[in-house]
């Protein structure tokens, strides 16, 4: 498949800038693969698709204040300064994105704060917009994480337009969500409300905790035509003992496997042993899928809906079938479901 496959017209109106007022009161667009049938729900409906031992996956990776702002020594012009990974903890290093990208060149310093106590200095260009730092902070490394957390925001994705708001920090978090690591929330799972999981819990519904940063992997544009010469970046994958010793017993019992997001998707799909069972990983994942792809570990997905071309809907698309979830798009635009992070959900079965 061609990446203008994965091209649509959306209406402005429906980018979500707002949650729904109760996490589990979006709506829910249900595709059945077997039957061919779209349904409209509330989110919190999905409990009537799922019985007492299957397994629901959840990303529980936790998302820190990532984007920061700084002046530039000497001409004091206001930079973006979007952390997305610690490269060495020790020398207080950081892989990042700055904006405007073209102001920064190596050697140049950043001074963070009101009080400036904070100080990055560039010592790479990783890409056009990419830049290696080394902060400069007198105090313990606990002192400096706290000072990056105060001085960062909640990195909501730039096609919100409006400012970052307070109750921001908690509705852009998971219930769920526990390692911090993430400079974007793994959205499906912003759906779940403490209510709502404890009534799967009390169903008996197992749920599987993997861990995937997301990083900037999940959201780089695509843009080469032929979707196999496109490269992800790595992003931080664990999975544990206990999520694949309750995955693979489902696996064995036919049960209903449920990847919470493309993230949950990815990690599992990122640990498939040769007999289509899962290992454990701690380490780093690039993988990238799309149609045609054969799936080994989940049967039924749940995500939001996705940017045009974007990686998370070319997922969505090999799990449900192209022309299935062309068709669900369409009905969503009609329909006016909301799109993107605090958009509405869809589960696939």
């Amino acid at each position: 498949m061609k990446l203008s496959h994965f091209n649509f017209e959306l209406p402005e109106e429906l980018l979500a800038e707002y949650p729904a007022e109760n996490r589990d009161e979006s709506r829910l667009m249900v595709l059945n693969r077997k039957e061919q049938t779209i349904e409209h729900k509330m989110f919190k409906d999905i409990i009537d698709y799922f019985d007492e031992k299957d397994v629901m996956i959840l990303n529980d990776t936790k998302v820190f204040p990532a984007r920061l702002y700084g002046n530039k020594e000497k001409t004091g012009a206001r930079i973006e300064v979007f952390l997305l990974r610690e490269l060495n903890e020790e020398q207080r290093l950081w892989d990042v994105l700055v904006d405007p990208a073209r102001k920064i060149r190596i050697g140049n310093k950043l001074y963070f704060g009101d009080d400036e106590t904070l100080v990055a200095e560039v010592i790479d260009n990783t890409t056009s917009r990419g830049r290696t730092l080394r902060f400069l902070y007198d105090g313990s490394y606990k002192e400096f994480r706290t000072k990056l957390t105060q001085l960062g925001e909640t990195p909501l994705p730039k096609y919100i337009k409006r400012g970052v708001e307070a109750e921001d920090e908690e509705r852009y978090q998971t219930i769920f969500a526990k390692k911090e690591g993430a400079v974007a929330a793994p959205t499906a799972g912003l759906h779940f409300s403490k209510h709502l999981l404890k009534r799967l819990e009390i169903k008996g519904i197992d749920f599987a905790e993997v861990t995937l940063h997301v990083g900037l992997g999940t959201f780089n544009p695509v843009e080469v035509e032929d979707l196999s010469k496109h490269k992800m970046d790595s992003e931080e994958v664990t999975i544990g003992p206990k999520a694949v010793e309750q995955i693979n017993t489902a696996l064995k019992e036919r049960r209903r496997i449920c990847a919470v997001g493309t993230t949950a998707m990815r990690a599992v799909e990122s640990a498939v042993s040769s007999s289509h069972t899962l290992n454990e990983i701690d380490g780093w994942t690039n993988k990238f899928i799309f149609p045609p792809y054969e799936f080994s570990i989940a049967n039924a997905m749940i995500t939001n809906f996705h940017t045009p071309k974007s990686t998370l809907l070319m997922m969505a698309s090999a799990f449900a079938g192209h022309d299935f979830i062309k068709r669900a798009y369409e009905e969503a635009v009609k329909e006016k479901y909301k799109f993107y992070s605090y958009g509405d959900a869809m589960l696939i079965i």
